[in-house]
């Protein structure tokens, strides 16, 4: 097995990023589709295929180790209701 075969090439994640051609802006988009992301020393996002191939299809996928990338916190709704309430009382 080649070692590149591990990991998507970058024509590959140009092909799943078009139109995006911004190393970041890839990274951000790739991250967005649920896929645990790191990145080369030139700031290319680097993927690993079998994860890949498991978001994009739908399949279920184990969690990222620790150490990596954390899902975002969910928006505190109450707080900003709280918030917009006291502006309004102002």
């Amino acid at each position: 097995m080649m070692a590149d075969a591990l990991f998507l090439t970058d024509d590959e994640i140009a092909r799943v990023c078009e139109p995006l051609v911004q190393p970041a802006a890839q990274v951000r988009y790739l991250r967005e589709l649920g896929l645990t992301v790191t990145t080369k020393p030139n700031g290319r996002a680097l993927v690993v295929r079998s994860h890949a191939e498991a978001v994009l299809s739908g399949r279920k996928h184990t969690e990222p180790q620790s150490g990596t990338d954390t899902p975002a916190a969910a928006p505190n709704r109450a707080g900003l209701i709280e918030f917009l309430n006291r502006r309004r009382a102002a």
